[in-house]
């Protein structure tokens, strides 16, 4: 079986000396994503706090060759499809357009009693049988391997894994009033759970003769636009660096389950790619729904879930229809949309009061 290894966070970085993907600068992390399909082949692994309180390694992602590391059978639908956090919000809209595909689907929850739930409500709104779900916090190692056992028990293999669980501690605070419980919530549910599902994923993906595709969903902010009073928000508590000084992102560790790094360790069967929603009208976002600024950009620039769902799923089940070998960065709202919106609300009052009044 093939393994994955998270190097210490306690381990001098000297031991990468020759490693190309690892920066020992301690600049802000600057890369950025072009808005074109085609994500930058040229990440940069090593992340380190203005405090070196965190360290990760271009090794965190260490895939070891298996025997179908060099081969793929074709993948066609229809496909396994696997969602964290996929009870509610815009992963239980992709689970039901997944659905509708004639998918086969598999959802998580923290929560047994919305796990249950969502099953129902989803087999009653698409008429399918063939969706399960089962409890995962995606925050330990051990939930996230019983998650894959589950799958494989179901399914036998995952060919879409969406990693879609994310917290904001439903707190619109600014940092500085955040609380460490609310912190520690936030950032170890979006980085260390991204990554722990990334490592479970590719170890279950790079064993599989159709190989596999992994889709990490931004959130507001990550991107590098800002989006203020929204701190915490979705993911921006963990995207926008937690005012350490350095850059500690999702993206840095989206970059890390990259092409290239999956590429280093010969592992040719498994692409990551990246989703963007833009702003969704969940709950995670409405909470947050309290003052003008965040008002007046909910209205402009936000959709509900149903609506983003129905764009993403044909853009990410054409990736393996079409045989795709390249990692893809899908966006709903890109930022000529998003600008082009604005312009229409300042210029002609377009889209006042869809989903709150404004003062």
């Amino acid at each position: 079986m093939a393994e994955m290894s998270v190097t210490n966070t306690t381990a001098s970085l000297q031991s990468f000396p020759k490693s190309p993907l690892c920066s020992l600068s301690t600049t802000k992390f600057n890369s950025s994503y072009h808005p074109s399909a085609i994500v930058s082949p040229i990440p940069r692994f090593c992340l380190i706090s203005k405090y070196n309180s965190f360290r990760f390694s271009a090794a965190v992602v260490k895939a070891a060759s298996s025997p179908h590391a060099n081969t793929k059978d074709p993948m066609l639908p229809p496909y396994n499809v696997l969602i964290t956090g996929g009870s509610k919000g815009i992963g239980y809209a992709l689970a039901k357009e997944f659905l509708k595909a004639g998918d086969n689907v598999l959802i998580c929850s923290r929560s047994d009693e919305r796990v249950v739930s969502a099953l129902d409500r989803l087999r009653v709104e698409t008429g399918k049988q063939h969706v399960w779900g089962t409890k995962c916090d995606v925050r330990e190692g051990d939930d996230v391997k019983n998650l894959v056992a589950f799958a494989k028990e179901k399914l036998k293999y995952i060919d879409i894994w969406i990693n879609n669980a994310g917290s904001n501690a439903y707190s619109f605070k600014p940092l500085a009033e955040a609380s460490d419980e609310d912190l520690i919530q936030v950032v170890t549910t979006n980085t260390l759970g991204l990554m722990i599902c990334c490592r479970e994923a590719i170890n279950l993906m790079q064993n599989q003769p159709r190989g596999g595709h992994i889709f990490n969903i931004d959130g507001a902010g990550s991107d590098g636009r800002p989006t203020p009073r929204f701190d915490p928000s979705e993911f921006e508590i963990s995207c926008r660096s937690l005012n350490f000084g350095e850059c500690i992102s999702i993206k840095c560790i989206q970059e890390v389950t990259s092409e290239a790094e999956l590429e280093m360790q010969d592992v040719k069967n498994v692409l990551v790619h990246n989703l963007s929603p833009g702003m969704v009208t969940t709950d995670l976002l409405m909470s947050g729904a309290n003052t003008k600024q965040a008002k007046f950009f909910i209205n402009v620039l936000a959709e509900p879930a149903d609506v983003v769902a129905e764009y993403l799923v044909p853009n990410i089940r054409s990736i393996p229809t079409n045989g795709s070998t390249k990692a893809t960065y899908i966006r709903f709202l890109t930022g000529l949309k998003a600008y082009s919106q604005i312009f229409s609300r300042i210029a002609f009052g377009a889209r006042r009061n869809r989903y709150v009044l404004e003062d």
